[in-house]
């Protein structure tokens, strides 16, 4: 089938602004839409930047916004976006150029929650033990690939850059409900800032941008009833 992707281009050294560039390729129904620009890129127009890494879901490298969703290039097939397919970078984040974002303040945002188990007791000779329960209670927010379109897909965030945003709350969720871990009074206290878990106006968009299918918004909602628990 004739696939015409229209993608947003920018070349810093080169553009004063953002255009669209368009481009017809030949693809399997199958195909995965990073089958599409990896045709663009290496056949068409070799100075279209993209990131991606492992190209099955996992990394969460080559998140872009795919017909105005955030999405894994690599896990949505043509078939189900049609014939004409928009390709842009997310938004919310500075463009280096094309589809390529600064991660940066968003790996930032991440750090600032303390997302890593902090225990001070001696460590045990084997390994620190928990019950299904315990584990149960955070396992949802364990699946999370950092590729930021949850984040980026939140009109909260993209109005103010000083907002965590979700997968900064999910990662500090799954500490803080982790009976192994001593520093939940610490993230529930950086969660309490203004620029914590009570910017979320609840609007789901975070959940229904997560690849891995993590319930975004009821993490948000934990760690908010864990913060009105406090007072």
């Amino acid at each position: 089938m004739k696939v015409h992707f229209r993608i947003k281009r920018f070349n810093p050294e080169r553009d004063s602004k953002s255009y669209w560039g368009d481009y017809d390729v030949d693809a399997d129904p199958l195909d995965r839409v990073l089958d599409g620009l990896h045709q663009i890129k290496w056949y068409i127009d070799g100075t279209l930047a993209l990131r991606r890494s492992c190209a099955h879901g996992i990394c969460g490298s080559d998140t872009m916004l795919i017909n105005g969703r955030n999405r894994l290039a690599c896990k949505v097939l043509i078939k189900d976006v049609g014939r004409r397919i928009t390709v842009e970078p997310m938004r919310g984040l500075p463009v280096i150029k094309d589809l390529v974002v600064d991660m940066e303040p968003f790996f930032a945002q991440y750090r600032s929650v303390l997302p890593y188990l902090i225990n001070t007791d001696p460590p045990p000779a084997q390994e620190r033990l928990q019950s299904p329960e315990d584990r149960a209670r955070y396992d949802d927010t364990t699946k999370c690939i950092l590729c930021a379109a949850c984040t980026t897909s939140c009109p909260i965030y993209w109005a103010n850059g000083e907002y965590v945003g979700p997968a900064a709350i999910v990662n500090a969720h799954r500490f803080i409900f982790d009976s192994r871990d001593q520093a939940g009074e610490e993230r529930l206290g950086i969660l309490a800032e203004r620029s914590g878990a009570f910017r979320c106006r609840t609007i789901f968009n975070c959940t229904d941008a997560c690849p891995r299918g993590i319930e975004v918004t009821r993490a948000i909602q934990d760690v908010k009833r864990a913060l009105i628990g406090r007072l």
